[in-house]
Formats: structure tokens, C-alpha cells, sequence
């Protein structure tokens, strides 16, 4: 009987776990492509032979998602699996009525046979929107697991973006083991901080296999998710973050909305810098989706690394997040905030000074705006980014990134670092819900 021609739609993440639990050598299917999107420079690689299985001698193309309007016809495709996360519906379901119209099917894969099982108990820290405030969640998570006296491993949310063989299964336990594996600036802001916090990290592209290792050395296993997508284990405590900057997104993107329907707990993070409105709106959307879900209130007060007094009045170039003001749509991060907050004389644009492929991300992110998204999936980004903060006329440079970038990079004026951490404001909060949660395992 003729196997099913499928593509899978993702963004070198959750599309290959999706293929590798449910497709690979599964005789029903024939994965004809990935298609790739968000991440640059992914299309034209190969999802590699020793990754593929059997089935896939040559491996499976990836190719640019702009190219499927000719592709699904030309290789009769009947079906294409969307696997990429931080889209609002109606861009989802823009896809799949383009897809339809070229006559494949459009699959949303439900979350739970996507997750594997653990034999270790499983927190997963997940969200609605990218740049809620996760990586500063999961920092209080396992410190507090640490604290209790357990052995943390943290499994991240893929990000393959070398040499997708040997990233299968990656360990990191010092800062060195990023050195080793190469890794991009966008890996390092989300591993470094829990190897300086006392933790683990595995990540990758064969999460079953990850698992495997993990579990030889936990105690309990901490999914750290990414975007707004949903995790790859099963939860034993499942802690969703949600963002009152963006009321409504929680039951407006997807997958985020089945991660609010899911939760265990939710955290509304950022409440010491968003309008009563806003906050409203989201506890309301939380409770008409899971009035069940314990609610969390916490606050995101800012820490910077320097004399304050040095921000009045100047000039400063902001450095955010990537992801945070790509895909995930932010208009400001923790260095805005902190010009903000120190009286800033002015936000630079960065616009005209920059170069090369930071040009090229304002040219697709137009909304960005006059902030410096810290984007570095390659050298080539990485050194157009150095670039282009040197070139910036300003007085100094506020970094809001999970990372030191002058590990990275050479920032030749004065520059400051700017960081969130989480501060829960009353009961309940992430004390009471994890001792209850560790009491039963």
C-alpha cells in the first residue's frame, strides 16, 4: 500500500522531535521534506542519515517555506504537519489554508503523544508567549529544588543550529562545554545561566535519547520550554508563565493557549511593570480557560550591573533578546526598561548604523523598531552584530540579554548588563506549589 507523502512544516526543533517519535521508520509515512521558518540559515541543510533511520538513507532535505507553493504540488504531498510554535491563529490558520489549497492536508499534532515518559519526575516550565519571563522562572525552579536538597538536570527546548549529527545529545556542565560545542548566542542565553546556577543541561535533537542521559544523573528532570510551545516529557507539575504586557495573547497563539489549558500552575509574571488592566484581563483568561491552575503573581525586578548614575541623561544603545522582539513580537525588553527607569537622556536607533545580517533582520522584523535584537546563529551574525553596536553613536550600551556578550564579542564603549529575576508577591507561590509537589514523589 502506498505510503502517505508528508512534509513537515518547523524551524529545526519541534518538527524533528515530532518526526522522530512518530515518523521514523513508520512504514505509513514517506517525510518527502522539512520546511523551515523563524530560524535563518536552515533551509538547504539535511536532516542527517544517522538521524533519519533507515528509511532515509540520504537523509531528508529541508527546504525554505516560501518554496512550498511549488513544491507540495510537484511532489504530491498529501499532507503537511505544522511543528513550529509562536504563531497567532490567524496566521495559522493562513497556513493551513494555503496548504489546502494545493491540496495536502493541514495537521495540528495533539501534545501528548509528542510527550515521552519519564521514569524521573518531570517540572515543566512553559508559556504562552516568547518573553514571558521562563528563563527567570526556571532559575527560581531549580534553585529551590537545589535547595530542597535534589538533584536538578535541565533539559532545554532544542536549538540545533550546527552540525545536526553531532548535536544528537548535548551535555553542558561548564562553560567550556558551549566553547567546545560551538554554540550560538541564542543556545548560550539559554544555557549559560543555569551552568552558573549549579545545573545540567542537556539539549539537542534526539530527545529520547537525551532522556536516557539525563535520568542516569537526576533526581528530577526540568523541562525548560521554548517559545510558547509545549514540552516533550510528560509533566508532573506543569508551570505555565503568562504576560500582562500582552493581554490577550494567552488564548491568542498557538500552541501557547494549550499550554494555559494545561497548567498546574500559573505564573503572571512582570506585575510590578504592567497597568492594572492588563494584569485583569490575563487572571480572567486564566481562569475561564483552567479554573483549576493555581495562580502565581510575581514581579520582574531589574538588576544592572553597573553605577546607575551613569544611564541619566546619555545616549544609549538597547541590546534585547533576539527571539523576544522577532518571532515574539516585544516592543522592549530589560535594557529599555532600565533606561527607562535610570532616566535615560535618549534610545538610540541603531538602524542606520547597521550592517550585514542585523541589516536584514530589521528588513524582516520592520516592528523591531529603535532596539538591537542580540541575534547570532552564526559568525557571520555574530560579527555584524559586534559590528553594528560599535558603529552606534551613543554613550553607553545597556545589554539586556541572558549573557555576557563581551564573552562573545568586543563592545569598545562603555556598556552595562541588565538582568530580570523572579520575585513572587504573596501566597500561593513557587515555595508552597513545589513543596506540595515534591511531598508526593
Amino acid at each position: 500500500m502506498a505510503r502517505d507523502r508528508i512534509l513537515i512544516m518547523g524551524a529545526a526543533g519541534r518538527d524533528f522531535h515530532n518526526f522522530n517519535l512518530l515518523y521514523r521508520n513508520n512504514d505509513k509515512f514517506d517525510v518527502v521534506a522539512f520546511s523551515a521558518a523563524q530560524i535563518p540559515d536552515i533551509e538547504g541543510r539535511v536532516y542527517p542519515a544517522g538521524l533519519a533511520g533507515d528509511m532515509y538513507p540520504n537523509g531528508i532535505p529541508i527546504i525554505a517555506e516560501e518554496d512550498l507553493a511549488t513544491f507540495i504540488p510537484d511532489n504530491k504531498i498529501d499532507a503537511c504537519i505544522f511543528s513550529y510554535s509562536d504563531m497567532p491563529y490567524v496566521h495559522v490558520m493562513q497556513k493551513s489554508a494555503f496548504v489546502n489549497s494545493l491540496g495536502a492536508d493541514f495537521v495540528l499534532l495533539g501534545g501528548q503523544k509528542t510527550m515521552l515518559k519519564s521514569s524521573k519526575p518531570v517540572v515543566a516550565i512553559c508559556a504562552v508567549r516568547t518573553g514571558s519571563g521562563k528563563s527567570q522562572t526556571t532559575r527560581k525552579v531549580s534553585t529551590l529544588l537545589r535547595e530542597s536538597g535534589y538533584k536538578v538536570v535541565v533539559i532545554r527546548h532544542p536549538m540545533p543550529y550546527g552540525d545536526l549529527a553531532k548535536q544528537a545529545v548535548q551535555r553542558f556542565a561548564t562553560l567550556e562545554d558551549m566553547d567546545e560545542h560551538d554554540c550560538t548566542i541564542e543556545e548560550r542565553e539559554e544555557y549559560e545561566h543555569h551552568v552558573k546556577n549549579g545545573s545540567v543541561v542537556y539539549a539537542g535533537v534526539d530527545y529520547a535519547s537525551i532522556l536516557k542521559e539525563a535520568e542516569k544523573e537526576a533526581d528530577i528532570i526540568l523541562w525548560d520550554g521554548g517559545n510558547n510551545d509545549l514540552p516533550f516529557y510528560k509533566p508532573d507539575l506543569y508551570i505555565t508563565i503568562v504576560d500582562p504586557h500582552r493581554p490577550g495573547h494567552e488564548i491568542e497563539y498557538y500552541p501557547g493557549e494549550i499550554n494555559l489549558y494545561l497548567a498546574d500552575a500559573v505564573v503572571v509574571n512582570k506585575i510590578d511593570s504592567a497597568d492594572q488592566a492588563g494584569i485583569d484581563t490575563v487572571v480572567a483568561n486564566v481562569k475561564s480557560r483552567n479554573p483549576k491552575a493555581t495562580v502565581i503573581m510575581g514581579e520582574s525586578p531589574l538588576t544592572v550591573e553597573g553605577d546607575v548614575s551613569e544611564i541619566v541623561g546619555k545616549k544609549i544603545l538597547c541590546v534585547e533578546d533576539g527571539p523576544t522582539l522577532t518571532h515574539g513580537g516585544m516592543k522592549y525588553g530589560a535594557a529599555v526598561v532600565a533606561a527607562r527607569n535610570h532616566q535615560a537622556g535618549s534610545i538610540v536607533d541603531p538602524r542606520p548604523w547597521a550592517v550585514g545580517r542585523i541589516a536584514e533582520t530589521f528588513e524582516i522584523y520592520p516592528g523591531i523598531g529603535e532596539l538591537l535584537p542580540a541575534m547570532g546563529y552564526g559568525d557571520e551574525q555574530i560579527a555584524d552584530l559586534e559590528k553594528t553596536i560599535n558603529a552606534v553613536d551613543c554613550d553607553l550600551v545597556l545589554v539586556g540579554t541572558p549573557i555576557d556578550l563581551t564573552n562573545l564579542i568586543k563592545i569598545d564603549k562603555p556598556n552595562m548588563r541588565v538582568a530580570y529575576r523572579l520575585e513572587e508577591k504573596g501566597s500561593p507561590n513557587l515555595t508552597e506549589v513545589l513543596g506540595e509537589f515534591t511531598s508526593k514523589i
